[in-house]
């Protein structure tokens, strides 16, 4: 590994330049906002794709300085850790110990010198600008000198100063080079394995913008009609997906009034699942026991009504719950505001019952930029405990002969083959792959992991039970 240069040593392009502070400040909206955004995130733990669009509209920014905005204020999440560890070393004090407003400008500068086209010097006097407009004009200088020497580098010769040796500490260096903390890394190598050649694909996966998928509500609009009307195209394999090509999908009247809405393919595909899988004697009740926000809900309600079937959808937070009754509006559904551990139903009720249980969400990282650095190792063995007891109340619930489909957004074992496990023992488990019919590399089954980088999907993980 080449030696990385010590903190606040000159660069070899000589004298630091400090910037021009005769003229005013010339602040540029789209970084404005970007910056606003890392705030957000930072001071309020902010989600980033509920709290940009307000401050997209706020700021009247056109289609163009949208998507810039869009870019570096994602783009910046993401790749935090990879960030911080070259301004580290770029300056002369830790970044532990500088204001939470320069750290954030620091990164939404190098960001755009490592990983886009802007040019440098644009980058930098952007950058130089935001902090001269903001509550501590005075770190404009420090700003402009760290920033200066992240620039004498491009990003793959800063990996090479700073990752570790990737014979050695492969983890490590993936850590540095992807821009994900270890701890994830170390997840998805073991939910990859043996194929552990594709980790570093799969993890360069959650930086590639994810595909707006589009689910035409069953009876309500027809697939065929929603790609006519969206200039979309149909998606691989889940019979409702339709692959937006670009705009707002709000701005789609189908999705606006109900007949569709906006969900992945992969989430389609194991509602789906869980709606064909296979058992005897009735099919009337279904039971949705973690609902929110309700897009699957949405899905298996609008199938529900298809075969005669009522939905109950049970949520533990009001506001959820909430959000679950609009998104099945006219739809068989019934909403309960509900612990799903004991919502209060009689054993042996429901025909099938679908758990999308609530989990770490490492499968879904590319739609959440900051989720990367928000969740800890330690949330893990908290999540797997509500996820096994949720299961043993799906399965006090569903009737003997009945069909369990347990989901995560998430390939870490702990949450998938690990609550598989140790499910309890009058859970049969089903090879869940003829369900996702021409669907490719599912692997041996009988579980199911879809991947961004196989897929192109969220990381989805679908195993399907039957009571005996």
């Amino acid at each position: 590994m080449t030696r990385p240069p010590q903190r606040g040593q000159r660069g070899p392009s000589g004298p630091r330049r400090r910037p021009d502070t005769r003229r005013p400040p010339e602040v540029d909206l789209a970084r404005r906002v970007a910056l606003d955004l890392l705030t957000a995130v930072r001071e309020q733990d902010a989600y980033a794709n509920l709290v940009l669009p307000d401050l997209i509209t706020r700021a009247g920014l056109d289609q163009r300085d949208a998507g810039l905005a869009t870019e570096l204020a994602y783009g910046t999440c993401r790749a935090a850790g990879q960030l911080d560890a070259i301004i580290d070393v770029c300056g002369d004090r830790p970044i532990a110990e500088l204001d939470g407003e320069i750290l954030d400008a620091l990164r939404l500068g190098a960001y755009q010198l490592l990983r886009t086209r802007i040019p440098s010097h644009a980058a930098v006097s952007a950058t130089v600008d935001l902090v001269r407009a903001g509550r501590r004009p005075g770190a404009a200088g420090y700003v402009n000198a760290v920033l200066r020497r992240v620039s004498e580098a491009d990003l793959a010769t800063w990996i090479e100063r700073l990752a570790p040796d990737e014979q050695s500490d492969r983890i490590g260096h993936l850590s540095v080079a992807t821009s994900h903390p270890e701890w994830i890394v170390q997840a998805f190598a073991d939910s990859l394995a043996p194929r552990d050649d594709e980790l570093g694909d799969a993890l360069r996966a959650d930086d590639a913008p994810p595909a707006v998928h589009l689910v035409a509500r069953p009876g309500r609009i027809d697939r065929d009609e929603l790609v006519a009307r969206t200039d979309g195209t149909a998606t691989s394999w889940s019979p409702y997906g339709v692959l937006l090509p670009a705009g707002a999908p709000a701005a789609v009247a189908a999705v606006a009034d109900g007949r569709a809405a906006v969900q992945d393919e992969g989430s389609q595909l194991v509602a789906v699942a869980m709606a064909t899988a296979a058992l005897d004697g009735a099919d009337a009740r279904w039971l949705d026991l973690a609902a929110g926000p309700g897009g699957k809900a949405g899905l298996i309600g609008a199938l529900a009504a298809q075969r005669g079937a009522h939905l109950d959808a049970v949520e533990i937070s009001p506001h959820r719950a909430n959000l679950v009754r609009r998104t099945t509006s006219g739809l068989p559904v019934t909403v309960h505001v509900a612990d799903g551990r004991d919502p209060g139903f009689e054993p042996g009720s429901f025909d099938r019952v679908l758990l999308d249980a609530p989990c770490t969400g490492l499968g879904a990282l590319r739609r959440r930029p900051e989720a990367r650095w928000r969740r800890k190792p330690s949330d893990v063995a908290e999540l797997v405990r509500l996820q096994r007891e949720l299961l043993a109340s799906a399965a006090n619930l569903v009737r003997t002969g009945g069909v369990v489909g347990y989901v995560t957004c998430s390939p870490h074992l702990a949450e998938t083959e690990g609550v598989v496990r140790r499910r309890p023992k009058e859970l049969e488990q089903l090879d869940a792959r003829p369900y996702l019919p021409g669907v490719p590399d599912l692997g041996d089954g009988p579980t199911i992991q879809l991947w961004p980088h196989r897929q192109g999907t969220d990381a989805m993980f679908l195993a399907l039970f039957r009571k005996v």
